[in-house]
């Protein structure tokens, strides 16, 4: 057994401080804001609220799930992720596999790569794409959440890169059995790039779970906002008009904090729900692809 020496306990102690209190510096926020959402509207307004609710209520959570609007919402957040997820990744797999070949398999592979590097970092402006996205009769559905961002370069890479590591002697004995370049990329490489896919679609999953601007800009009637947008919207310019009585009595027990501690709360939590699951996939997806990065 190799003995530490005094210097590398001491290092080890100061790690130990270090990430304990980087850890607590994450979670303790988050714990503050889910008891200020269970707090009532007095105690959080006075500054009461610690890490445990004072007065316990549901009165936020009720308001936000009682609003017609609300449920609306976030059955478009539904859909958006659900169909998202399904162009994005589609989208992804098709264009990394042939960049993951050599150029003597593909040769454009370069040129085609350059295009694609160059839209990571030059992009068309708000407007243009506004314009290009109003043009094509995208605007005020669901795909104009969708189709602007339907290639996410980011992600490419990575995939690209982890197609790459998968040993081409497999795809060369799938060549002598008569095998196509679909069914390898199908029934082969996409099979065995679980951990990789994984990774992406927590990214993709949180990516379109978040996004707000693009219902604030894409959507004229506020019927078609998604919930990240319905949020902002209302936190930012709430109309009063729009409630009943029942939600002006309930609105009386909630203060603005409690009432956004409650959202940030709800559109968190399906996030923090599918995280654990996909954890093992998220760790092992970005080491893998990022060996050639």
């Amino acid at each position: 057994m190799i003995r530490k020496t005094l210097g590398e306990k001491v290092f080890d102690v100061f790690n130990y401080i270090f990430l304990t209190a980087l850890a607590l510096s994450c979670v303790l926020p988050f714990i503050h804001m889910l008891a200020i959402s269970f707090s009532s509207s007095a105690a959080a307004t006075q500054g009461r609220v610690g890490l445990w609710p004072v007065e316990f209520t549901l009165s936020s959570y009720r308001f936000a799930f009682q609003r017609p609007d609300f449920i609306r919402s976030f059955g478009i957040t539904l859909e958006r992720v659900i169909l998202g997820w399904a162009v994005n990744m589609f989208l992804v797999i098709i264009t990394a596999y042939p960049l993951s070949k050599t150029k003597q398999v593909f040769k454009g592979r370069t040129l085609i790569a350059w295009f694609f590097a160059f839209t990571m970092f030059v992009g068309g402006g708000l407007i243009p794409t506004y314009m290009v996205v109003t043009s094509t009769g995208l605007k005020n559905t669901i795909w104009a959440l969708i189709i602007p961002g339907a290639v996410p370069i980011y992600h490419m890479v990575i995939l690209l890169n982890f197609f790459r590591q998968i040993p081409k002697e497999i795809e060369e004995s799938a060549l002598m059995d008569g095998a196509r370049q679909n069914r390898i990329l199908w029934q082969i490489y996409v099979p065995l790039s679980i951990p990789a896919l994984a990774t992406l679609t927590v990214y993709t999953v949180v990516g379109h779970w978040n996004e707000w601007f693009s219902g604030m800009i894409y959507m004229d009637d506020s019927k078609n906002y998604p919930l990240q947008t319905y949020l902002q919207s209302i936190i930012t310019t709430p109309d009063f008009s729009l409630f009943d009585t029942t939600q002006i009595e309930l609105l009386k027990k909630i203060s603005n904090k409690t009432f956004r501690a409650a959202q940030i709360m709800i559109v968190t939590m399906p996030v923090l729900l599918i995280y654990p699951f996909m954890q093992k996939y998220f760790i092992s997806g970005m080491t893998l692809g990022s060996l050639k990065g």
